[in-house]
């Protein structure tokens, strides 16, 4: 039955808060429908209807029915920020500011719009807030990520002396664990027993959640056990807790033990649980719970669909994620970051540079993340045009000043060839921090401009910022490629005054710092005297320094320790038979081979790299396949002439096969960098850069002649090998003969 209803003409409430005052009709004669619908039967638009027409600031409704419930129900049925603040106008104006009931859900549903500002003033003209009320706002900066807001309303709630409550806590806990204040987290914990919450589940998981998101997940996991009752949120809270914090495999072990009790995964869990097999690379398991999420019909949710498009994409499996990722009707940002990656770590980086262009070209939003895995991409491709229109992209965007977009920024023009373009980015970045720094003195030593890296050094210690062990890792490595024995010994033992200790690769790099100037047995000795289990790379280390002096004793060691450390890296035999081609141990060489074999381990085939307007063409030994191959070979029979006539003599030694002069000579003009150099000499302008880059090292020979052709044909050629650069111009290489 219709409530029926009586009008009491009072005066209006004063003083009436100015903003308020224009919203309020003249009196008229109310007839007000029931039920109560905010959208009128005639009213097709999608802006909210207004409330003015219902509500005079004369009159006040008295009802057969209490009038609290009545505004509860409004305030429920609102879907717009527009609705509430003409609600709270009438509240306002109607006498029930002072309900807490109704201010405490109006601040509620004002932080469900996304009004988080107007429900902290709403909250602030609230005279006496209880309990309640401090939750709702506690809660409404915690759902809005306004972590900081959040935990200084509850510092305040508890210098009123309000008690918190079982309500209070989970969002306290969120925001602690959002700014990673441990310290604050604790106290709130310590509070949680002196309340009394130690057993209200809701609680406990919120304490669970909070030590995982600050990486104190043996914390987590004491909060966890002591648990008596454990629901379904508890069991996600603690594997996603150890799946977040790299503890995979205790993530899958609890997940069997949440199985073992029958309890049912929800699709939450399920995307922790898929984390944790994608990052223990069992693609098989992974594979399994895909198939229960099609039984469940949970494949489309968003957060498992994005979880499996990773999985496959990072366990190369790029053709399967992709068709998930077209599977979407709408992939949001982080599928799309995703399947990018997923592209760049498999080596599609073509592909991955395609989708990204796409993204842009449907106006997505992207995000940091999203460009960061593009700049990954276009340093893969090394093509420095592609290296500039992302650059040209970023400086247009909100993240042109973002410290780690301008760091990749930084690392991507330096593995495409340019580190002068890295250095701009440097210097037009403001707040440099350590990663920054890092950034170009690694950069520099990517290129063998060991006296830059060490200028950089010191100007960031002039800038006070502190080093850590990546800076100090490029450095070793620009002072390796620049032949600073001195320099780089000083380097290695100032990081102690930091308080930073040798990982293996810092002390690979004096190993190779010392044996390619040819001091081996100091090499040795230092490894000797490494306070920590040699590594492979350190091995690896002194195996190529013999390789270069001959030394074929202590090479051998090296490999056998190389070979127990790690028998099936392709790399360590190839590196011992190189050793023993060098020094023309032919029957050796066989032998490594065989070995091989019976491993079944296949050496990958050598390709060049060169990009001639915008175009990536690709090169491999004596390689014929290309529609320009009859000029190509033509023009290199021209300059391996015009090489005999200035003098040039091939390396021979750079064959690792036993073959005869001729067919040695014959082989050393095919390599695939000779051939590319030679399709750039065709294809573009006289004094035009050639830019190469090559999948593995560069042999003797080719880097001999790669210097002479540089004077002969008057070009700068610019080549990336597996290790460096090499800057070749008049006849000389930025290495200086030592790489």
């Amino acid at each position: 039955m219709a409530a029926s209803l009586t009008l009491i003409k009072r005066p209006s409430l004063l003083p009436l808060p100015a903003k308020f005052r224009t919203l309020a009709p003249p009196p008229f004669p109310f007839h007000f429908p029931l039920p109560f619908s905010f959208i009128s039967p005639n009213h097709y638009s999608s802006s909210p209807l207004s409330l003015d027409s219902y509500f005079s600031d004369n009159y006040t409704l008295h009802f057969s029915y209490d009038s609290e419930p009545f505004f509860a129900s409004l305030i429920n049925s609102s879907t717009h920020k527009t609705h509430l603040t003409q609600i709270h106008a009438q509240l306002l104006v109607l006498g029930f500011q002072a309900s807490p009931f109704l201010i405490t859900k109006l601040v509620n549903y004002d932080s469900n719009v996304g009004h988080i500002t107007y429900a902290r003033q709403v909250f602030d003209e609230f005279t006496d807030p209880g309990v309640f009320l401090w939750n709702a706002i506690v809660r409404g900066y915690s759902k809005h990520n306004a972590y900081a807001d959040a935990v200084q309303m509850y510092c305040g709630m508890q210098e009123m002396g309000v008690g918190p409550d079982g309500f209070t806590f989970p969002g306290v806990l969120k925001a602690c664990g959002g700014l990673g204040a441990v310290e604050m987290g604790r106290r709130v914990h310590g509070q949680v027993f002196r309340h009394g919450f130690e057993s209200d589940v809701v609680v406990q998981n919120s304490l669970v959640a909070f030590y995982a998101k600050c990486e104190r997940v043996d914390r987590a996991r004491i909060v966890f056990d002591g648990l008596g009752e454990r629901s379904i949120v508890s069991w996600t809270s603690i594997i996603s807790g150890y799946a977040q914090n790299g503890e995979c495999l205790e993530a899958l072990r609890i997940f069997g033990l949440m199985r073992n009790v029958n309890v049912k995964p929800d699709w939450i869990v399920l995307v922790s649980v898929l984390k944790a097999y994608t990052d223990v690379e069992d693609l098989g398991q992974g594979r399994s719970v895909h198939g229960c999420l099609v039984k469940m019909g949970l494949e489309f949710e968003p957060d498992l669909a994005i979880s499996l498009t990773a999985m496959y994409a990072k366990s190369g499996q790029v053709v399967v994620a992709r068709s998930l990722f077209d599977k979407m009707e709408r992939p949001n940002v982080i599928m799309w970051n995703a399947m990018i990656s997923g592209y760049a770590k498999n080596g599609h980086a073509e592909k991955a540079v395609g989708l990204f262009r796409e993204m842009i070209s449907r106006s997505i939003r992207i995000d940091s993340i999203t460009l960061r895995s593009a700049i990954v991409v276009c340093a893969q491709v090394g093509s420095l045009e592609l290296a500039k229109w992302m650059d040209g992209y970023i400086c247009k965007s909100e993240y042109r000043n973002h410290v780690f977009v301008n760091t990749s920024l930084i690392d991507m023009y330096a593995k495409c060839g340019s580190v002068d373009s890295a250095r701009m980015v440097f210097d037009r970045t403001p707040n440099k921090d350590v990663v920054v720094w890092s950034a170009m003195i690694v950069g520099y030593g990517l290129h063998g401009r060991g006296r830059e890296a060490i200028d950089v050094y010191h100007s960031m210690q002039q800038a006070g910022v502190v080093p850590n062990d990546v800076t100090f890792l490029g450095l070793l490595t620009a002072c390796n490629h620049s032949g600073l024995v001195h320099e780089g010994w000083e380097l290695f033992h100032r990081m102690r005054d930091y308080g930073i200790e040798p990982g293996n690769h810092h002390y690979s790099c004096v190993v190779d710092l010392l044996g390619r100037a040819g001091q081996l047995e100091q090499a040795y000795d230092f490894i000797k005297k490494m306070p920590i289990e040699p590594g492979t790379s350190v091995w690896g280390a002194l195996l190529s320094s013999c390789k270069i002096h001959r030394n074929v004793t202590l090479g051998q060691y090296a490999a056998e320790k190389l070979l127990s450390l790690d028998p099936y890296e392709i790399g360590h035999y190839v590196q011992l038979s190189n050793l023993f081609a060098s020094a023309r141990l032919w029957d050796r060489v066989a032998q490594v081979r065989v070995l091989m074999r019976e491993k079944g381990l296949i050496k990958g085939i050598g390709h060049s790299l060169i990009e001639i307007d915008g175009k990536l063409q690709a090169f491999h030994v004596g390689d014929k396949s290309h529609p320009r191959s009859e000029e190509i070979f033509e023009e290199l029979e021209s300059l391996e002439r015009r090489l005999k006539e200035a003098g040039f003599v091939p390396h021979t030694e750079s064959v690792l096969h036993d073959l005869n002069y001729e067919e040695t000579e014959e082989t050393l003009c095919n390599h695939s960098e000779r051939l590319a150099i030679v399709y750039g000499l065709i294809s573009t302008a006289p004094g035009t850069t050639l830019r190469i880059t090559k999948n593995i090292r560069a042999c003797v020979n080719c880097h001999a002649a790669t210097k002479l052709i540089s004077k002969l044909v008057n070009r700068e050629i610019v080549v990336r090998d597996a290790k460096r650069f090499h800057h070749f111009k008049d006849g000389f290489c930025s290495c200086g003969d030592y790489w």
